[in-house]
């Protein structure tokens, strides 16, 4: 850290650039990702379950022990999954608990790291090819690719494999992207550099058929509306996309905040159909060449996802 920046200054920093991040759907989509900063032995982490974009609003961070919580992966100790036993009660009077993706920043050793889960990364980290997509685009970077892990434990220790590279980029396949520096003012330049070489043209994709949603979610008993943002309806409006998302959740965040695997209707099938066949009402349906329908009581985490 710059002896100039004060530990209090530069944790303003990170909640302001937090917030940034928070208010960009490229990047961050509601609750997902997180960002951290450590001083003294104490990791400063976003909590679980809060979001980014509210951390100039709200008390969105947790103080974490760091050594007993990197001793925990590295004993490879199931604790290390339950962050919230290392936090300091005394720093922590909301009574916050850490993200179960605490293990990641504490294994980096740069004081701060950020996690996004960046649109243009997902669209080549998804892939099998993912590793021969990327390497051209960030030549001359210290960068890792880490297979997939589940969050938590699995992840940490993924990483940790990365560990003698000292990696200050890792692109997490099925997941997200994690840069790393020492101070906030840096991390969010090698976030804005990464993002830059990331950056993919997206398809376009025709407009929703608004008329025939609406009809639907007018004739089901179950209540339906339509998602928040329109660019949700891509997902059923572009074939491609559909096809893709058929084959099931490509990311950990979709399964927590949308279900496993999308729910697309078939042909002709009315809301009714689909909840029969599904057996629940789901999140939200993609009817094929017309568009989304969300579940009305569908949280904001469920909207951010889809769109």
């Amino acid at each position: 850290m710059s002896a100039t920046v004060s530990p209090h200054d530069e944790l303003a920093a990170l909640r302001a650039l937090s917030a940034r991040l928070g208010a960009d759907p490229l990047l961050i989509q509601g609750a997902g990702g997180n960002t951290s900063l450590k001083h003294d032995g104490t990791l400063w982490i976003k909590a679980s379950g809060t979001w980014l974009a509210h951390a100039l609003d709200r008390d969105i961070m947790v103080p974490v022990e760091i050594a007993p919580l990197v001793a925990a992966v590295e004993a490879v100790d199931p604790a290390a999954e339950r962050a919230e036993q290392f936090t300091l009660a005394g720093l922590n009077p909301s009574g916050l608990r850490p993200s179960i993706e605490t293990t990641v920043h504490a294994l980096m050793p740069q004081r701060v790291v950020l996690h996004v889960h960046c649109v243009n990364t997902l669209a080549m980290a998804v892939r099998t090819d993912c590793g021969d997509l990327i390497t051209p685009r960030l030549e001359g970077m210290n960068w890792a690719l880490v297979p997939y892990a589940r969050p938590g434990l699995p992840l940490a220790l993924a990483i940790r494999e990365q560990s003698a590279r000292r990696p200050d980029v890792l692109v997490l396949a099925n997941h997200g992207l994690v840069v790393a520096a020492d101070t906030v003012a840096y991390a969010e330049a090698l976030l804005d550099e990464v993002t830059h070489r990331l950056a993919v043209a997206p398809r376009s994709a025709p407009p929703a058929d608004i008329d025939s949603l609406s009809a639907l979610a007018a004739e089901t008993r179950h209540a339906y509306r339509l998602p928040d943002s329109e660019v949700a309806h891509a997902v059923a409006t572009d074939p491609q996309s559909t096809m893709i998302a058929a084959r099931g959740s490509l990311y950990p965040d979709h399964v927590i905040f949308l279900g496993e695997g999308s729910v697309i209707a078939d042909a002709s099938e009315s809301v009714d159909d689909v909840i029969a066949r599904v057996g629940a009402p789901p999140a939200a349906i993609v009817f094929p060449g017309a568009g989304v329908l969300m579940r009305r009581e569908a949280t904001p985490n469920a909207d951010a996802m889809v769109g």
